[in-house]
């Protein structure tokens, strides 16, 4: 397979340009829908059927499977949304620069399209198996927590033998078999305005409040069980001469085992249900909605045969950790070997320095090709 990936490559990376200079926003619905309209027309050329659920706010979600296919038994997730917002593709367009591609989305995750499709290409052209074994969940929202999606990937999760997350492989190659999970809070806080000047004291600052409760909330942190609670944005006040009558905190919670949860939804909660000043009130929104990725004995099983594939193909396989957030809590929660980060190589994901090593577009290719055959491989 890897002589038919090299002679693709830059017809890959066509693709790939093509997909960058897209936009493709988490709230850009167009952008995205255009991403999946390429990708539909890609997948239905070589023989797979596609199913597109309307979302009527954010872009569709796909599920793709071959058309003659009953009970596939891997799962394959891949997003199609970026953090970028409009307009940054025209600003920083795709380029290739010494071995390194660049461009908004480029590893998170436009590569991992690119080298999911021709994994499947490779299959079929070189007359392997696994390719009709594949049920791929393409979804629109994963960098805003999956709201659309996430029910319809631990749906389409179920009895299924093993998941496959595209996200992009650590800057080292390695894949991911645990992440941290959370989510996100919004504390909404009303005081009451007053001159700040002339008559401060018939006012009722919802700032004081806020700070309060920011103090209580840090205090929730404990590094050594993996609990983090970070209030990283606030917003509040009128005028910096106003007693400020309105105020709100957007919180970030990362949690290292899912029974945590509950125990710290129930502290917040606590916190946020009672004022520190007379006279505020509060409205706290949002929850716990992401699971850890958990790495279990199922889970390490499905790294060595991983591994073993890797190094019959000349690729030493690592895995690691990480504290971000992706899909692969939901194939994990619905009791599904799940291995992440099976995408190309790159980093600085997020930023204007995003980038991918172009040589693991191939190599990761032919990896995951290599991976899907065995898995489909009946002993």
């Amino acid at each position: 397979m890897k002589k038919y990936l090299q002679s693709k490559e830059d017809e890959m990376l066509l693709l790939l340009e093509r997909l960058v200079n897209i936009d493709s926003g988490s709230a850009n619905k167009a952008g995205i829908d255009e991403v999946g309209g390429i990708l539909k027309s890609e997948y239905e050329r070589l023989g797979f059927t596609v199913e597109v659920i309307e979302e009527p706010n954010n872009g569709n979600n796909l599920l793709i499977q071959y058309e003659d296919t009953n009970s596939p038994e891997i799962i394959v997730v891949a997003h199609m949304d970026t953090v970028f917002k409009v307009g940054t593709a025209s600003e920083r367009p795709f380029s290739i620069k010494e071995g390194r591609a660049y461009g908004p989305g480029v590893i998170d995750m436009k590569a991992s399209q690119v080298s999911l499709l021709y994994a499947v290409k490779a299959l079929i052209a070189n007359k392997r198996t696994g390719f009709e074994n594949l049920r791929i969940v393409l979804n629109s929202d994963e960098e805003i927590g999956s709201p659309t999606s996430k029910d319809l990937i631990e749906q389409q999760a179920t009895g299924k033998k093993f998941a496959l997350i595209m996200e992009p492989a650590r800057k080292d190659g390695s894949l991911v078999t645990a992440r941290r999970g959370g989510g996100e809070y919004s504390l909404y806080v009303t005081g009451k305005a007053a001159h700040s000047g002339i008559e401060p004291q018939n006012g009722i600052s919802a700032i004081d409040e806020l700070a309060h409760k920011i103090i209580k909330l840090h205090t929730l942190t404990n590094h050594e069980e993996g609990i983090t609670v970070n209030v990283g944005l606030i917003e509040g006040g009128e005028s910096v001469n106003t007693v400020a009558p309105t105020a709100v905190g957007h919180i970030d919670i990362r949690i290292n085992k899912a029974e945590q949860a509950a125990v710290l939804a129930k502290q917040i909660e606590d916190i946020c249900g009672v004022s520190d000043l007379p006279g505020t009130s509060l409205r706290l929104e949002g929850g716990i909605d992401r699971p850890p990725l958990v790495k279990t004995d199922k889970t390490i099983q499905l790294l060595q045969i991983i591994k073993h594939v890797g190094n019959a193909i000349g690729i030493d396989v690592t895995d690691t950790a990480t504290g971000g957030a992706s899909d692969a809590s939901f194939t994990s929660v619905a009791g599904v070997p799940t291995i992440d980060g099976l995408g190309p190589i790159g980093g600085d994901a997020h930023t204007e320095k995003e980038y991918l090593e172009i040589p693991s577009l191939i190599e990761r290719t032919e990896l995951l090709a290599s991976v899907i055959e065995k898995l489909s491989t009946k002993e």
